[in-house]
């Protein structure tokens, strides 16, 4: 019996994880709700899900709000972006399928290959932005790169946010489960699939935990997100706040 109680047993292990991963999802809820604070709270979630995955000591609540307000600034414009892209395809859609003018056809093949890309240079915006310190245009540009290279795994981090909401429309008796874990559980399993080839962009050194919320900065560090060409290659992001 007193193996079973051991923190180290595996189950009790699963039981921890799967508790930090409810707090976590209430958490990103919570932080989600004026809307325009969307960028950073997905850019929290995904810092604490890959330190999760990872096993490595982290305080949910204070990691979650240490990367929200580390990457506040980048995170809010990335996410406007996407806003704004997202908006002028719909609005292109929209205007071919209604409009009643006869639109060439490679225009509609162009705009779904635009709306794929558009796909795959997202789905590891936010957690580039967690990991690596980098300007908007570059971390952009590698999650792209990072979503057409490892394609199988993009798709695969692509079902597991739509499978939640199809569970919420379709299964109602599994609404609970959603709320619950609707956002972590995916978070968790997308890092799951990332966290390998985040590894190879990494320094092999041991990570510092929570605790350290500074560190010291050198004069000379350019400020993530100024659109210099020279940071579109991802740097790990300092362990401490950034200033």
């Amino acid at each position: 019996m007193g193996r079973l109680f051991n923190l180290d047993n595996p189950v009790m292990n699963a039981l921890n994880k799967l508790a930090d991963l409810i707090i976590l999802n209430f958490l990103t809820m919570i932080c989600c709700i004026p809307i325009f604070t969307i960028g950073a709270s997905a850019t929290a979630l995904h810092y604490v899900a890959l330190k999760i995955v990872r096993d490595e000591e982290t305080y949910i609540i204070k990691g979650f709000f240490k990367s929200f307000r580390q990457n506040f600034k980048q995170a809010t414009i990335m996410w406007i972006i996407m806003l704004l892209a997202l908006a002028v395809l719909i609005g292109d859609f929209v205007i071919i399928s209604k409009s009643g003018i006869a639109f060439p056809s490679w225009i509609r093949v162009a705009l779904i290959a635009i709306g794929i890309l558009f796909v795959f240079a997202i789905m590891h915006a936010f957690p580039m932005l967690a990991k690596f310190d980098n300007t908007i245009r570059g971390t952009f540009k590698n999650s792209l790169y990072m979503g057409i290279l490892s394609l199988p795994k993009t798709i695969l981090m692509m079902v597991c946010w739509v499978i939640p909401a199809v569970i919420a429309i379709y299964v109602y008796q599994a609404l609970p489960i959603v709320i619950m874990l609707g956002i972590s559980g995916p978070a968790f399993l997308n890092a799951l699939l990332y966290n390998k080839t985040f590894k190879r962009f990494e320094p092999q050194e041991e990570v510092a935990s929570d605790e350290d919320w500074t560190v010291p900065v050198e004069e000379t560090e350019e400020v993530p997100g100024d659109g210099k060409d020279a940071q579109d290659f991802p740097e790990e992001k300092e362990n401490g706040e950034q200033l």
